[in-house]
This record gives C-alpha cells, sequence and structure tokens, in this order.
C-alpha cells in the first residue's frame, strides 16, 4: 500500500492491487505516445473518488482543471515510497 500527501496537500491512499494492475502498466506504457491515456491511469491508480479529489484539489478558479498540474501531482504520488505494513 502506498499512503501520502503531495506538496501542495493532496492526500492519496493507493491499494498493492492497483500498483499490482496489469492494466496500468499498459496505460504508462501507452500514456508516452498519447497524453489521452492520463484519465486512465489516474483511475486504475487512484480510483474514480481520489480522481474528482484530485481534479478538485487542482482545479483554477475558472473551473477548468490544468493538465499540467495534474502532472505534477502523479509524478510526486509516483515517487512515493510503499508503506510497509
Amino acid at each position: 500500500m502506498v499512503k501520502g500527501k503531495t506538496s501542495t496537500g493532496f492526500s492519496f491512499v493507493i491499494s498493492d492491487s492497483a500498483i499490482n494492475n496489469m492494466e496500468l502498466l499498459d496505460a504508462l506504457g501507452s500514456l508516452e505516445s498519447n497524453p489521452l491515456y492520463m484519465g486512465r491511469v489516474l483511475s486504475l491508480l487512484l480510483g474514480e473518488e481520489q480522481k474528482k479529489k484530485l481534479y478538485d484539489h487542482v482545479r483554477a478558479k475558472d473551473g477548468t482543471v490544468p493538465q499540467d498540474k495534474i502532472g505534477d501531482e502523479i509524478m510526486e504520488i509516483f515517487k512515493t515510497k510503499p508503506v510497509k505494513n
């Protein structure tokens, strides 16, 4: 399990099964050539509820969700070390 908080204050929990999901690996592989896979990566990694919380966390005053801020958050999430049970 991975638990953490990004430098901007977004708290997250990622299950071991999400981390060990081949579909996540496939989506990450596709992301390099097609940035449209970012939503799929977020859904597989965080689940729909945490994905929505992340979007709300970075949402701009005009209501949009800046893709560069999502990219920054996801990079921090991937750098988080797993928690030992």
